[in-house]
């Protein structure tokens, strides 16, 4: 189950470390921005995002995984996925997609995104995020 807090004009959502956590995470995200009123094209863009970060920290990283959502006030959203650092070995659920899709994710992310990254905190855990513009 997951655990949802919130935070100003945002949310920090603690996801349990497996497959259909993803699922959890895109509804997140399509309801708070609903409630935020952002286009309907922002809303596929941003749960795609969600989608395809979260699969990522599932399928390649240590738990725990946390969604984060927030809307900057110069009309963009931004999309975080932290996760406990790098696993030493694939995990359990690393079938999201056939072989020649593998990789595709990030693709996928800098298509739809402003502008994307990493950040690697000094404890180990990692959080990938994304800019996405809501007009």
């Amino acid at each position: 189950m997951a655990t949802e807090v919130g935070h100003g004009d945002g949310v920090h959502e603690i996801l349990e470390h497996r497959p259909d956590t993803v699922a959890v995470a895109r509804g997140t995200a399509q309801r708070l921005l609903e409630n935020w009123q952002v286009s309907r094209d922002c809303v596929e863009a941003v749960v795609l995002v969600v989608s395809e970060l979260v699969t990522n920290a599932i399928e390649h990283a240590l738990p725990p995984v946390v969604l984060h959502l927030r809307q900057d006030c110069d009309d963009r959203v931004w999309v975080g996925v932290s996760d406990g650092g790098p696993a030493m070995h694939a995990g359990p659920w690393t079938a999201s997609c056939a072989d020649d899709e593998h990789g595709r994710g990030l693709k996928i992310v800098a298509a739809l995104a402003e502008t994307h990254g990493t950040h690697t905190h000094s404890a180990g855990t990692t959080t990938h995020w994304a800019r996405i513009i809501t007009g």
